[in-house]
């Protein structure tokens, strides 16, 4: 049975943008573009989680407000439990400190951009729910 990971990801809204990372070659999905977060650690909650990766990959702090979404996607080698957050950025301006390229994208322009199977759901919802972007 392929092993099952728990994974926070925050969807970070500024100025009616959202911000977006790529995924970096070598690893899972390389190329492709997904809300930023990441593994959780034994014993982490889901908001200490999303807030430690976001200060490691991204250097910013945030406020981790309300679940939005919670999507289970198995891919041949493992099974994604993904849970997305709304987050309010509150210290810092996001940079790939990991060398992954990032994107501030609006609601119109989020075609532009591939991301993972596991992601559609979420995308949908974003397209429907615009006081998400205001």
């Amino acid at each position: 049975m392929a092993k099952k990971i728990t994974v926070t990801a925050g969807l970070v809204f500024r100025d009616g943008r959202l911000l977006i990372t790529q995924r970096p070659p070598g690893g899972h999905l390389p190329g492709l573009w997904e809300f930023p977060g990441g593994k959780c650690e034994p014993g982490e909650t889901l908001p200490e989680c999303l807030q430690r990766e976001l200060q490691e990959e991204l250097g910013i702090a945030v406020n981790v407000r309300e679940e939005v979404e919670a999507v289970t996607h198995a891919y041949p080698e493992k099974t994604v439990e993904l849970h997305f957050f709304r987050c309010q950025l509150v210290l810092g301006e996001p940079a790939g400190l990991e060398g992954q390229a990032l994107a501030w994208v609006t609601a119109a322009n989020l075609d532009d951009y591939e991301f993972p199977a596991a992601d559609a759901q979420l995308l949908e919802r974003l397209r429907m729910e615009a006081d998400w972007w205001k």
